[in-house]
């Protein structure tokens, strides 16, 4: 028997966007105006959500403080979303990889091609955060377009029994997800252009709201002075010109001698703007008040 998409035992992901059903009689232009008037329609229910936004912030921002981690755990493209955000974190905010990690339904070979079913298992989410010794004072951030993945309703249930704390992000505020989390993160997006495919405004708000958690979590932590990245990893020409620039901006100093103090300092952005700023003001090295036996 067929289900009816827009049913109640339906997620509401699944239902039919009336304004698409002629999608294929359009140009492309039309096509194209209709998504991104979508995607706009998307990205506007941020707003709604942003105090559960900020409460997941405080909690993950506290969990990381507290010496613990936190796990984006999640199948197709939302887990590959996960993924890709805390892939960011150690380049950009300079934090140890094994802080912030992801879980992906099929393992990390799911991050290039789909692995057909995984997102069916609800025991494998659990048995990885278990692989990875996960308990108390971690969290698991279970994102799921729909609520209903099995995987990630998994991983929500693993992290009761270990005594994690319990983060959801789905577009469905009534789905059994969002019952399971302690903090919900739900973004009602409506339903997709190409019905069911949450790819699209799913994966959008997706995107969104992690960059928005993760970020604001590094602000709370002090990774960034002002809106510089201090704690950038120059491992890059790139990022090495970035970095010679903040501590060139932050310090007082050309960008000649910055290159310089950053090369000094190991690549130590922090530690480069400190020597700079001493230089700037004239005060002796550090080095030089301990030999003088200055306090």
């Amino acid at each position: 028997m067929s289900h009816d998409p827009n049913s109640p035992s339906e997620p509401n992901t699944e239902a039919e966007l009336e304004a698409a059903r002629d999608l294929d009689r359009r140009t492309t232009a039309e096509v194209l105006q209709l998504i991104h008037a979508e995607d706009r329609r998307a990205l506007a229910a941020v707003e709604p959500v942003l105090p559960a936004i900020e409460r997941a912030v405080e909690c993950l921002a506290q969990v990381l403080r507290d010496g613990g981690r936190w796990f984006n755990v999640g199948a197709g493209t939302s887990g590959r979303l996960g993924a890709c955000d805390a892939a960011e974190i150690p380049p950009t905010f300079g934090m140890s990889p094994d802080r912030v990690q992801a879980i992906l339904a099929g393992g990390p070979g799911a991050l290039l091609a789909a692995v057909e079913g995984a997102e069916d298992d609800p025991d494998s989410a659990g048995q990885a955060l278990r692989a990875k010794g996960a308990g108390p004072g971690d969290a698991v951030l279970a994102i799921s377009a729909s609520g209903h993945t099995p995987f990630a309703l998994g991983a929500l249930d693993a992290a009761r029994e270990l005594g994690m704390r319990r983060l959801a992000l789905t577009c469905d505020p009534a789905s059994p997800l969002a019952a399971a989390a302690e903090i919900c993160i739900a973004p009602q997006v409506g339903p997709e252009v190409i019905a069911g495919s949450t790819r699209m405004k799913g994966g959008l708000i997706q995107k969104a709201t992690l960059h928005l958690i993760s970020t604001g979590v590094m602000v709370r932590l002090g990774r960034v002075e002002g809106n510089r990245m201090t704690c950038v990893q120059p491992n890059s020409a790139k990022l090495r010109r970035r970095a010679a620039k903040i501590v060139a901006q932050l310090g007082g100093v050309d960008e000649h001698r910055a290159a310089e103090l950053l090369e000094r300092s190991e690549g130590d952005v922090k530690q480069a703007v400190a020597r700079a700023r001493r230089l700037a003001a004239k005060i002796p090295p550090l080095d030089a008040t301990a030999k003088t036996g200055a306090s």
